[in-house]
């Protein structure tokens, strides 16, 4: 089946004017002008999208999801739930990369490895990182080089903690090591091999990577932290790390990504240096998509330059070439928003059509076998007919 895109203003994430797309084989085949009557001529099936009144920009990528459920730091029954195919989808995003927090004992890496692979299944691309809050990190072969060389999923380490409570307080040593091991792993591997620091708010803040970078040398491509929005000192030190080089992230929970793109921007950050996450467990992750409209509309800034935070930046610090932008070659992984509102109305991943006209056209595949339901962001879904 090809997948059609017609009448839409291309943001690639640059302004490209208005395009039709073509995808074929989960991959963009046509950006330009394209004969409809030709296309039917095939007799090949297509399933089209009007984006008239719209903008199509690249699929949203996500470097930080718990995709399995959030720790529960208030003890076992406050523990969060599985992301949902729904959530995702709603969200506008087609890549997503599943993490471990503090709690690598109850919820697990096979377990992880395993919800990616479902939501691969589902529609949408989903890798993962390896390990969690703890030095040495918890694996699923025995090592992080192993684990990136061995298993499709995984294109890095962490979510590693530093300057927090949770942390099991590594030396510099460790971390080099782990860092090193990483990196080894993605360069056997063609992977990006980074690895994704959490950040706590205690006031040893980015030490631990500068000395990283100071003292053993480290290539700041490899250095990926995140929630360094906590504090203003914190994000100051964030600013400082972008002009050597090393990629940020700021998560969206506080719903306050305006703010801190207005203070990243104040103070010369590098923009093709930051991403942003949604860090979903508690927070859904639609949040990332709000946020990006929030700056939108309390920056006054233009979408084209919101963008690359959640797309050709992201794509970049993952190593995710085929990712990111609209482009011949580029996976066919697309989000339609209305031009004035930004309201998401068509999702397409890998050439699949996973939101049309507004509605989610995928759900979870066991629901086609219970007559369960749950709501995602007070939606309910319907449960499966009775069998005959």
């Amino acid at each position: 089946m090809l997948t059609l895109i017609s009448g839409g203003e291309l943001l690639t994430p640059a302004p490209a004017g208005r395009a039709d797309i073509v995808s074929c084989g989960g991959r963009i085949a046509v950006v330009g002008a394209v004969n409809a009557a030709a296309l039917d001529a095939t007799g090949i099936a297509i399933d089209r999208i009007d984006a008239s009144g719209c903008v199509v920009i690249p699929g949203l990528i996500d470097p930080h999801q718990h995709l399995i459920g959030g720790s529960g730091e208030r003890g076992y029954n406050t523990q969060t739930p599985e992301v949902r195919i729904g959530e995702i989808v709603e969200a506008g995003i087609t890549t997503v990369v599943g993490c471990l927090g503090v709690d690598t004992t109850t919820r697990t890496m096979p377990a992880l490895l395993a919800r990616a692979k479902a939501l691969q299944a589902d529609g949408v691309t989903a890798f993962i990182y390896t390990g969690g809050y703890n030095v040495p990190p918890t694996t699923l072969t025995g090592s992080v080089r192993t684990d990136l060389m061995f298993v499709a999923e995984v294109i890095g380490a962490g979510e590693v903690a530093i300057s927090d409570c949770r942390s099991t307080d590594p030396t510099i040593a460790e971390l080099s090591r782990l860092v090193r091991d990483a990196a080894n792993g993605g360069r056997l591997s063609g992977k990006a091999g980074v690895t994704h620091f959490h950040v706590g708010d205690e006031p040893s803040g980015l030490a631990p990577l500068r000395r990283l970078l100071d003292d053993c040398h480290i290539d700041p491509e490899l250095l990926y932290p995140t929630h360094v929005e906590r504090r203003e000192p914190l994000m100051r030190e964030a600013v400082e790390l972008t002009k050597r080089g090393v990629t940020i992230d700021v998560d969206v929970v506080e719903r306050d990504l305006s703010r801190w793109l207005r203070y990243f921007m104040d103070h010369d950050g590098v923009l093709d240096r930051l991403t942003a996450s949604s860090d979903a467990s508690i927070t859904s992750p639609v949040a990332l998509l709000d946020q990006v409209r929030q700056c939108v509309r309390d920056l006054r800034m233009p979408l084209d330059r919101v963008l690359p935070m959640v797309t050709s930046n992201t794509a970049r610090v993952l190593k995710l070439a085929c990712k990111g932008r609209i482009a011949v070659g580029a996976d066919a992984d697309l989000a339609v928003l209305t031009r004035d509102s930004l309201e998401l109305r068509a999702v397409v991943a890998r050439g699949r059509v996973l939101m049309k006209d507004g509605r989610v056209a995928v759900r979870d595949a066991w629901l086609d076998d219970s007559d369960r339901s749950f709501s995602i962001n007070g939606k309910k879904t319907a449960p499966a007919p009775a069998h005959a």
